[in-house]
């Protein structure tokens, strides 16, 4: 088990040892969709982020719980207990039982990470399947003096809780800016303090989600629900909480305070924050007209994008950002990195028509291994690792052509050395390969054997107008030592 991992912690600002509570043992919550619609393209980016950070956490030989739930309830329009219940107003919208519109958009959000090639997590609990643990934890926050009833709706008291701790360690804001940036009560909110929010919220008699509490018929604030489920499935204190960067100043900020206020302990030591997505440089977003959903980027159903590009095209794309560092779509950049991942899967198709022979050369793969170790190890740094695998894409290429001798037992140790971190860590892999392009291989090798053949009868004239044409089409043609081999550029 590797030991050198260090990662960026959002609360101390800085990158710090990874240091398991209970080794080998990790905890892992990450906050999941709201599904009252369709997953968009950041919530993805984030998901794909976490999921290479769990397949190296269990690829250096950790055993990973990963939490990642559902919130299916009690997420109101507006961040700070305003507007309506999403769930409710589009089951309304949509003439619908809300369960409906949970089960719709679960389906597809699952269905749009299986397209990503992302692992399930070890478990995905919903908020609503945990209503009794919420309330259970409310009842606490209360009797410990954090927070009080009004009129049937529980709010957590943040001025009485920053008399003992710092509101705002995880965003390192100043309480005084918080204050500044929200309305007066004016005597027509049931709050005590501007920042107080809700932990249980009174619901009205066409509420279509409500459960019986200690205080009456209502539903779950949206951040009680993730210190429920991460403290029933990870305990008091865990090793890693992550989400993207737009939840970290009210959302796991509120979860921290609620964790502190029930049981004294922060629940995560290393908290993980991804960044957001951007299009030709302007922040991606509804009311820009620049946002568009995952399915549209595969099928280029999008006035902003010339093509469709492949869901392996696109996670390759987002590895080339670091997930702390703003990702942003073009045109020019899907284009680049949809050949940059061909000429990968290109490379590695050629491993297994290398023929390698004599004795072991001075190839040195141990050094491209450390290096390949060495940027995951500092904060599960992509676009390095994918700059280090790019030179063995080169040495792949080198040996192919025959310039460069491989053993056995290095051929071997190379293989295994790029499927793992290509396919496992990355979790790349080759949508060539499907069963659909079986016609494709079919077609080709009846083109190349008519190509052979004309250069076997010296009509090198038909040999290079077939290479040629090919080449228009987006197929190159190479000869090597071993035969002629095909790929799409």
């Amino acid at each position: 088990m590797n030991s050198d991992l260090v990662i960026y912690n959002t609360l101390s600002r800085k990158k710090e040892k990874f240091e398991p509570l209970n080794p080998p043992l990790v905890g892992l919550y990450v906050c999941g969709p709201t599904v009252y619609s369709d997953v968009h393209l950041g919530n993805c980016r984030t998901f794909v982020s976490f999921d290479i950070i769990y397949r190296y956490l269990l690829h250096l030989g950790y055993k990973v719980r990963y939490v990642r739930n559902i919130t299916d309830a009690g997420h109101l329009e507006g961040d700070r207990d305003e507007g309506d219940d999403k769930f409710s107003k589009k089951a309304k919208l949509e003439q619908l039982e809300p369960m409906e519109i949970v089960q719709k958009y679960t389906v597809g959000f699952h269905d749009m990470l299986r397209m990503f090639n992302t692992l399930p997590p070890s478990i995905e609990p919903t908020a609503t399947g945990h209503i009794i643990e919420q309330i259970e934890i409310v009842k606490q926050i209360i009797k410990n003096g954090y927070a009080y009833e009004v009129n049937g709706t529980v709010y957590f008291d943040v001025e009485k809780y920053t008399k003992e701790y710092n509101y705002t360690i995880l965003t390192n804001r100043k309480l005084e800016e918080l204050l500044a940036n929200t309305r007066e009560l004016g005597g027509q909110d049931e709050k005590r303090g501007r920042l107080d929010f809700a932990l249980w919220i009174k619901a009205k008699p066409e509420h279509l989600m409500q459960w019986p509490s200690p205080w009456g018929n209502g539903f779950p604030g949206w951040h009680i629900e993730c210190s429920a489920m991460s403290h029933k499935y990870l305990g008091d204190e865990f090793d890693i909480h992550g989400g993207g960067m737009d939840l970290a100043a009210t959302h796991h900020t509120n979860e921290i305070a609620q964790s502190q206020a029930y049981i004294g302990k922060q629940p995560a030591r290393f908290w993980m924050h991804t960044n957001m997505l951007t299009v030709n440089g302007t922040r991606m977003s509804k009311s820009a007209g620049n946002g568009f959903l995952p399915m549209e980027l595969f099928t280029g159903d999008h006035p902003l994008l010339n093509k469709g590009y492949s869901p392996m095209t696109v996670r390759f794309f987002m590895l080339q950002a670091h997930y702390r560092s703003t990702l942003d779509f073009s045109n020019d950049a899907l284009e680049a990195a949809e050949k940059g991942y061909r000429r990968l899967m290109n490379a590695i198709g050629l491993l297994e028509k290398i023929e390698p022979r004599g004795k072991k050369s001075t190839l040195k793969l141990q050094e491209y291994k450390d290096r390949f170790y060495a940027a995951m190890n500092d904060d599960f740094n992509t676009p390095i690792l994918l700059a280090e695998i790019f030179e063995l894409v080169r040495l792949i290429n080198s040996i192919y052509d025959g310039k460069t001798a491989i053993s056995p037992e290095e051929l071997t140790e190379l293989s295994e050395m790029i499927h793992g971190f290509v396919f496992d860590v990355l979790g790349l892999k080759d949508e060539g390969s499907d069963s659909q392009n079986n016609d494709t291989d079919g077609l080709m090798d009846i083109i190349i054997d008519i190509r052979n053949k004309a250069k076997e009868d010296r009509d090198f004239e038909t040999s290079d107008k077939i290479r040629e044409s090919l080449q228009e089409i987006g197929i190159q043609v190479k000869d090597g030592k071993e035969g002629t081999v095909w790929n799409k550029i």
